[in-house]
């Protein structure tokens, strides 16, 4: 049996998107561990085919060569191969330094001699999944969604330390790690979070990281008893199983939009802008709502942390009550 190492990309949404390929690579017969930075780990511990996570001790956006070459000595012997999926250098260094004896990845920053099965460089933004699914070789299957998992005790338990019950509540991921283009408008999300707590009686949990916290407490205050803020408070393994339990989900283009996705929850999804053809929400109880074409805008999409023009048409101009008609609809399983 194979013995694989899989270096995962360092955001959450990246990280459900790598799913199809680990699937794939568990199928074929390899035993598979995965290194990933802490932030992202959680992500493959909801998947049930990574027989191991290895946290990755390197601070971010740094080479980190000591450190690497010290893990490399504790992994030397015990994989065969390992695939690479960010492209950078510093992150084709650990298998190389851990002399596993087939390193798999994309050509990307001229990693000759690191990786010794390169593939070629796919120009502008590919659908990510299958940019993943490449990975495994000729053969390997497109589209398939990601698909993570926790057990019904789990997804309880997180809910009940949260207060609240399964199914019975709904939850919003306002934030996006990118940057303020991505974000629908505060103002939005808590007319929202009103109408959804006034027509069902049920809280809405406002999720993200601790830099989302002040945004979402602005939410809550704008939205009287509606909702719970929980950004920052909640770890992210917990903030998963929470939206695996939700009623609805609603969310920026963000890695909590791919979570959501990736456990099959019915979700609305704004995209502002980013864009749907690259990285949209692989479920079929996702309803995307992007207004490219309706407002003709030709700045999208434009993939700018900040609008370069200042109004953020793109997101402004989408009303809540669209929103909500759209997570109607992934409730109710339509077309």
């Amino acid at each position: 049996m194979t013995r694989s190492l899989v270096i995962a990309p360092q955001w959450i949404g990246d990280a459900v998107m790598s799913e199809p390929l680990l699937a794939c690579l568990s199928a074929r017969g390899e035993t598979l561990a995965v290194g990933a930075l802490p932030w992202v780990a959680p992500v493959y511990r909801a998947m049930p085919q990574v027989a191991e996570v290895i946290e990755l001790p390197f601070a971010h956006g740094r080479l980190d060569w000591a450190a690497r070459a010290r893990v490399a000595r504790t992994l030397r012997g015990r994989f065969d191969a390992a695939y690479v999926l960010p492209n950078s250098i510093k992150s084709a260094l650990l298998p190389f330094l851990a002399r596993i004896p087939l390193r798999v990845g994309y050509r990307g920053e001229g990693r000759w001699g690191l990786l010794n099965r390169q593939l070629a460089n796919v120009a502008g933004r590919p659908p990510m999944v299958d940019f993943y699914s490449a990975l495994a070789g000729p053969g390997a299957p497109r589209g398939r969604p990601p698909r993570l998992h926790f057990d019904a005790a789990t997804l309880a338990a997180v809910a009940a330390r949260a207060g609240v019950a399964t199914g019975a509540y709904w939850v919003f991921a306002p934030g996006a790690e990118y940057g303020p283009a991505k974000c629908w408008p505060a103002a939005h999300y808590a007319e929202l979070a009103r109408a959804l707590h006034a027509e069902s009686g049920l809280p809405v949990l406002l999720l993200g990281s601790a830099k989302e916290a002040a945004l979402c407490t602005s939410i809550a205050q704008q939205a009287g008893q509606a909702c719970l803020v929980l950004a920052g408070r909640t770890p992210l393994i917990d903030a998963m199983a929470l939206i695996a339990a939700a009623r609805g989900v609603v969310s920026n283009d963000s890695g909590l939009m791919h979570v959501a996705a990736a456990f099959g929850v019915p979700q609305a999804a704004v995209f502002g802008s980013s864009s749907p053809e690259h990285t949209p929400p692989l479920n079929p109880r996702a309803r995307v709502l992007w207004l490219k074409e309706e407002l003709q805008l030709a700045c999208a999409p434009c993939f700018d942390r900040v609008c370069r023009f200042g109004h953020t048409r793109c997101l402004q101009e989408l009303a809540p009550a669209r929103v909500q008609a759209a997570l109607e609809s992934a409730l109710a399983g339509q077309a």
